[in-house]
Order: structure tokens, then C-alpha cells, then sequence
């Protein structure tokens, strides 16, 4: 097939079609390239200015230069309802033309839209916690950043959002959580789990210490969203498990680096620090278990259920507890020799349900199943 795979969050995009391209598929990304990670891309959609005029350039481009380049393909990803920084109305005309100008459009669950933050900050959703609020009490992001709340849930934005929803072919979603909240509002036929692909075959494992004398941690933060993450939180509460123990333990934090960068100064890890809210690993801790490090993520039981894993779980799952969190990181200083196995069995771990080979072929069923339908 023909693929257009338009935006991008965390080099998903770009990895997903090399895996694609592997499988014969002729494979397009337009992104950004994630802003400031500047990741890989065959057609660059950045607005180079905020302001009117940032945008009024970017609409242009994508009218003039670039029109031709987003037409004739079987199919088009669009990694969220915002899949381009522009207003809801100049990004609902775009999505009109991709529907009228290739053979179907579907939506790739990756990120906030209302589905995802209505089911956040419903009091009868299933999740005990997220960056909104942790067991029915509002957490920071939500007392310092409740007007982005409203954006997602009032028009123009929501009603931006259902129109996505109800005109897209279908959608994949990619955690857990993201497919929650696409079964909330969409019938099951419409939607479809692939989880986050990572291209193993091009990460060689660590080679790690049976018992490392040190524990090296590793934190990388986005600068913007340390609140929404919770790495301010699980930042605080490391440097205090190595304030205590400095003969036990190292920190190495990053803020808004390249990727490829990223991923070199990742390497020297022991355990990498993802996110505190999720129930579900991200990308970020999932390239660490690929390479054979541990990741502090989510990994909550109702996750591998939902995946079918029953016996290989080695996620360290993290909790939004503080105290919880300073003991966590404490057992894993005071106790390195489980560092090598349940690294090992995190490589395993991400070879079985999240090589970017098998995440293709998930997408790849559900457009032809999708197609078939019509």
C-alpha cells in the first residue's frame, strides 16, 4: 500500500514506517520532526513562527508546494486530531482534502484529545490515577493548568475532536489508556490497540554488571511538561535517594536534547525514568527495556492484561505516591543485583509485543480489515 503518515510524536512515525517500508509498503512521513528532538522525516511540516504569520506561511504550504505531496495514497495516518499547529477550523479543511484526495483516512490515539481527557477527569472511568487526578483529587497539572482541561473540553476543540472521530475510518491507539478512551466513544469495529513500535534490530543491548557497584539513574525531561509527566516528582524524589546514599547511586538528568543524543547519554544508564501517571510504558521507557535497562514507568496489572502478558512483567511500576516513590528508587540502589536479569527480561519484554515489525503488521490488519468493511 500507499502510506501517508502524517505528524509525529517521539519518532513513532518515522520508526513505524522504516518497519513498513521492510514489509514492501511505499511509506511517506510528514512531520515536524517533533520539534526540538528533529526527528526523521520525508516532508517537513514545522511552522517556523508563532503568530498569524506563522500560520498564515504554514497554511499556504501545505496548499501550494506541499498539495501534491499529500494526495494519491490508500491510506493516511494522522497521529491526532491537532495534527498540525494550526487553528481547528484551518486543520478541519485539511483533513476534508485528505479524505477527498487519497483512499481512507484513519487516527492514530497517541496523545491528548477530548476522548482521552474526558475519561481522565471522569469519576467512573476505570484508572485509579492520571495527570489530572490521582484517586478522584485534583493533582498540579489540574490546579495550575486547568485551562487546557477546558480547551480540550469545550468547543472548538471538542467539537473539533468529534468531528475526527466520527469521520476517520477507524483508529489505533497505543497505550492502554488511549484505548480506553477510544472504545468510550467509538464502536470496537472502529478501533484497534498496535502499541508503540521500536526497531530492536537496530538497538544493540547493554552490556551491564551482574552487580553494578553503582547504580546509574537516568531522568530525561521535556522542560515543558515536567508537571503533566510527573518527572518533577520522580526527579525529587531520586536526588533525595542519592542525597542518602551518594556511594550507592548516580542521577544524570536531560532536558529537551536531540534524539539521537538522547539516546546515546541513555546507554550509560542502569534504570531510566519515564513518567509517573501511566499505566502503560512509553516510548521513552520502552527504548530503555530494548536496550536492556530497567525503566521506572507504568506498569500497572490491568496493562498486561490487556496485552496478555502473564509471566514476564518487568516494568518498575511507579506510583504517584511520594514516600512510595523514594522507597522504590531506595530498594533499587540498595539492591543492584536484580538490575542485569530484570534488564534481560525487558529486552525480552519489548521484543515480544513491541518490535516495530509486529506493530506494522497490526496496522496493516486493521486497514485492510477497515477497508474490507466499507
Amino acid at each position: 500500500m500507499k502510506v501517508l503518515l502524517l505528524g509525529d510524536y517521539s519518532n513513532y512515525n518515522r520508526c513505524l514506517a522504516l518497519a513498513l517500508i521492510e514489509q514492501g509498503h511505499d511509506v511517506t512521513v510528514a512531520s515536524d520532526g517533533c520539534r526540538w528532538m528533529d526527528t526523521g522525516r520525508d516532508i517537513d511540516i514545522s511552522r517556523r513562527m508563532k503568530g498569524k504569520l506563522g500560520g498564515l506561511e504554514l497554511w499556504l504550504k501545505l496548499n501550494t508546494t506541499l498539495a501534491g505531496r499529500l494526495k494519491g495514497y490508500d491510506i493516511v495516518q494522522i497521529n491526532n486530531p491537532i495534527f498540525l499547529d494550526l487553528r481547528p477550523e484551518r486543520i478541519r479543511k485539511i483533513f476534508d482534502k485528505l479524505k477527498r484526495d487519497n483512499g481512507a483516512v484513519f487516527l492514530t490515539a497517541m496523545g491528548n484529545d477530548t476522548a482521552y481527557i474526558n475519561q481522565c477527569v471522569d469519576g467512573a472511568s476505570p484508572l485509579r490515577y492520571n495527570e489530572w487526578l490521582v484517586n478522584g483529587v485534583p493533582t498540579e497539572l489540574y490546579k495550575t493548568d486547568k485551562a487546557r482541561l477546558e480547551r480540550w473540553q469545550n468547543p472548538p476543540l471538542s467539537d473539533h475532536c468529534k468531528y475526527i472521530y466520527d469521520n476517520v475510518a477507524g483508529v489505533v491507539s497505543v497505550l492502554y489508556e488511549y484505548d480506553l478512551a477510544c472504545r468510550r466513544v467509538l464502536p470496537d469495529e472502529k478501533v484497534a490497540y498496535a502499541g508503540i513500535p521500536i526497531d530492536t534490530e537496530t538497538i544493540v543491548p547493554v552490556d551491564i554488571d551482574g552487580q553494578p557497584e553503582k547504580v546509574r539513574f537516568f531522568l530525561g525531561m521535556h522542560r515543558d511538561r515536567k508537571v503533566e509527566k510527573g518527572t518533577d516528582r520522580m526527579g525529587a524524589a531520586v536526588a533525595e535517594v542519592v542525597r542518602r546514599y551518594p556511594d550507592k547511586c548516580e542521577l544524570e538528568t536531560v532536558e529537551n536534547i536531540p534524539y539521537e543524543e538522547y539516546i546515546r547519554r541513555m546507554r550509560r544508564a542502569h534504570v531510566v525514568i519515564d513518567q509517573l501517571y501511566s499505566y502503560t510504558p512509553a516510548t521513552n521507557a520502552l527504548l530503555a527495556m530494548a536496550m536492556g535497562l530497567n525503566a521506572v514507568s507504568g506498569g500497572e496489572p490491568e496493562y498486561y492484561d490487556f496485552i496478555g502478558e502473564q509471566s514476564n512483567r518487568p516494568i518498575i511500576n511507579a506510583l504517584p505516591d511520594d514516600e512510595a516513590l523514594i522507597e522504590m528508587f531506595t530498594q533499587i540502589a540498595l539492591h543492584p543485583v536484580t538490575i542485569a536479569v530484570n534488564g534481560a527480561k525487558s529486552r525480552e519484554f519489548v521484543l515480544r509485543h513491541n518490535d516495530s515489525r509486529i506493530v506494522a503488521q497490526r496496522y496493516v490488519k486493521f486497514w485492510e480489515k477497515r477497508l474490507n468493511e466499507r
